[in-house]
C-alpha cells in the first residue's frame, strides 16, 4: 500500500488575483487535507466555483507531501 501523498486546500481574499499574498491570513477558509491530487483538484474546483464571481477570491493547492519530505521526487 502506497502512503497518501496529501494536499491542502485553502483560501481567501487575495490583494492581486494574479499572486497569493492573502489579505487577511486570519480568516482563511481552509477546504481540508487530502490524500491524493485527485480529490484535492475536485475540493479546489468546489471551492473556487462558490467564488467565480468574486475575482478577488482565490483558492491553492498546496502539495504539503513535498514540504514534510522535500528530497523525495514523487507524482503528485
Amino acid at each position: 500500500m502506497s502512503k497518501p501523498l496529501l494536499h491542502l486546500v485553502f483560501g481567501g481574499e487575495v490583494e492581486d488575483p494574479q499572486g497569493v499574498d492573502f489579505v487577511d491570513s486570519d480568516n482563511l477558509d481552509i477546504v481540508g487535507i487530502f490524500p491524493n491530487y485527485a480529490s484535492a483538484l475536485a475540493a479546489w474546483r468546489g471551492a473556487s466555483q462558490k467564488h467565480v464571481d468574486d475575482a478577488a477570491v482565490k483558492y491553492v493547492i498546496v502539495h504539503m507531501h513535498k514540504l514534510m519530505e522535500p528530497e523525495e521526487t514523487a507524482d503528485d
